[in-house]
């Protein structure tokens, strides 16, 4: 079964060499698994790293995606696959040895054509530090202890995710308008085409031994940075839920809720902030600003704009 590693890259040519190492030391079969760096306008030495893994067997294929987001970079890996897997990775992980193989393993079994998707573990490491007012929100996903099918509420990430060619054919690419691009921390595209594939009727799997590290640097434990993303993530299952029957009733009701919690946890903020309880507060004001991406998107939405 031959597997296309797809790994999407912006500005992180240092965390992509790590990423690269791990990949072409798999103990896969060397002739039945590519690797595709999609370069999507990185300003930093991206394109000399992947050249650094010339030499290796197979040496990764450096593609540059001009149009900026990630899956515009997911979506011309789908183009140029040549796999009948395509395992995607985020540009800063660390896998093991076996990792495509056991990312695999799931579609070589006799429910192989049943299943649309494969996650696998993914483990945060935090080589920094981690503060604790952030700890609750980075944890392994731990979903099942054994290989198998994921509950309807439970989508994996798609830093570790392998999905057969046959699902884009069918059911398209991934949605454009929903992850990351320059200047915002959007997120949900991997969870709209989990959704694609189990409206499919075909089965989202967990592999926990198909695990990778995911390095998450001291940016990414910031107050900034946690108020940010949780803004924009929220602005992304808006404009996902916005294209849903129904969206209407269920958007206008959500704005409602999301008004009093951004009240809620401002003030919760506010309260921890005077009582010198710095982490508390930070939790609070993330929360606060998860809810105001609510408030700020639904209006657009149900106007048509994103």
């Amino acid at each position: 079964m031959r597997v296309t590693v797809a790994i999407p890259t912006y500005n992180r040519a240092g965390l992509l060499r790590q990423t690269l190492a791990g990949i072409v030391r798999q103990d896969f079969p060397r002739d039945q698994f590519e690797i595709l760096v999609i370069d999507n306008n990185s300003r930093d030495d991206t394109a000399q790293v992947v050249a650094e893994f010339a030499a290796a067997r197979p040496a990764p294929r450096h593609l540059l995606e001009r149009q900026q987001g990630l899956d515009y970079a997911r979506n011309r890996a789908i183009a140029e696959a040549q796999g009948e897997i395509i395992l995607f990775g985020d540009d800063d992980i660390l896998p093991e040895p076996d990792w495509i193989t056991r990312m695999i393993a799931p579609f070589a079994t006799e429910n192989g054509r049943r299943i649309g998707a494969v996650g696998g573990e993914v483990i945060p490491v935090f080589p920094d530090g981690l503060p604790p007012w952030v700890a609750e929100w980075h944890g392994p996903l731990a979903f099942r202890p054994d290989a198998g099918p994921l509950g309807p509420r439970q989508s994996p990430m798609g830093a570790n995710l392998a999905l057969p060619r046959f699902v884009f054919q069918q059911l398209g690419p991934f949605h454009a308008g929903l992850d990351r691009a320059a200047g915002n921390y959007f997120s949900g595209g991997d969870s709209e085409m989990i959704r694609r594939v189990r409206a499919a009727h075909l089965e989202v799997w967990f592999a926990p031994l198909g695990a990778v590290r995911h390095q998450m640097p001291a940016s990414r434990t910031t107050l900034r940075y946690a108020t940010r993303h949780a803004f924009d993530s929220a602005r992304s299952r808006v404009i996902d839920r916005a294209s849903s029957p129904g969206a209407r009733g269920y958007l206008c009701s959500r704005f409602g809720a999301n008004l009093a919690k951004a009240l809620g946890f401002g003030l919760l903020a506010l309260i921890n902030a005077a009582l010198l309880r710095s982490g508390a507060a930070k939790k609070a004001l993330v929360r606060a600003w998860r809810s105001c991406g609510y408030i700020y998107q639904i209006p657009r939405s149900l106007l048509g704009k994103q």
